[in-house]
């Protein structure tokens, strides 16, 4: 996803043995309590659907404000297949005082029977002065040891805590999920019943962000920010 502005924080880290149980069998591997490993039936992936709280369907946008950039997410008609499955392309215009800073197109599949959704990768085009000058953050699962993670729950839950990204060295950011019932407001509007996630990277483990997500929405805030407009793609 778009690389975002994280907030600097102080993490104590302890040694402790995670118990779980149920989560559509999820396991936690290695003692860290992020799962990182997801058994689904790749056949059964689609490209096309609709999560309560992220929606993968051609012509929908999010447009969103904040700090003086601006970044619009619109799902694309278009699919690519990445280590074997049909994605959907999701792209990603970031500009700031009106110049592309970064324009990205993320790879997602949905399971349409549990309505998680899975990150399969992105292709990162990063931009000064209008001309591309590197491609930082990009990856794809089944290319260099990276392997597909796990976007949103179809029934996200307070303390789950999962890989987004897993690709070693480039992206490995990681999500736990801490309220599902928050209240925010946002120039759309006022909004309930709102997921928030923190987002962290071993790769930057003394940072973190937050992002939240709306029922039948998506993400209405990422960091700081905001979103402005949601629906078909104006």
């Amino acid at each position: 996803m778009r690389r975002r502005v994280w907030i600097p924080v102080v993490i104590v880290v302890g040694v402790a043995v995670v118990a779980v149980a149920g989560w559509i069998g999820w396991q936690y591997l290695r003692g860290s309590g992020f799962t990182d490993e997801f058994p689904v039936d790749r056949g059964a992936l689609a490209p096309t659907g609709r999560n309560p709280y992220f929606v993968l369907e051609p012509g929908y946008q999010l447009a969103f404000e904040g700090g003086g950039a601006q970044l619009v997410i619109t799902v694309l008609d278009e699919t690519e297949p990445v280590d074997g499955v049909t994605t959907r392309v999701v792209e990603e215009r970031e500009t700031a005082g009106g110049a592309l800073v970064e324009l990205s197109r993320n790879f997602f599949a949905i399971d349409p029977r549990t309505r998680d959704v899975y990150y399969f990768g992105e292709d990162v085009d990063d931009y000064s002065g209008g001309r591309v000058v590197g491609h930082q953050g990009s990856w794809r699962s089944g290319v260099g040891g990276a392997r597909f993670g796990l976007m949103m729950p179809g029934r996200p839950r307070v303390g789950m805590r999962h890989y987004q990204e897993i690709a070693p060295d480039v992206a490995l950011d990681r999500a736990e999920i801490l309220s599902t019932a928050d209240t925010v407001t946002v120039p759309a509007g006022a909004l309930t019943g709102v997921v928030r996630v923190q987002e962290t990277t071993p790769l930057e483990p003394l940072t973190s962000g937050s992002k939240h997500y709306a029922p039948g929405i998506g993400l209405v805030r990422d960091g700081g920010l905001a979103l402005v407009r949601y629906g078909p793609a104006g």
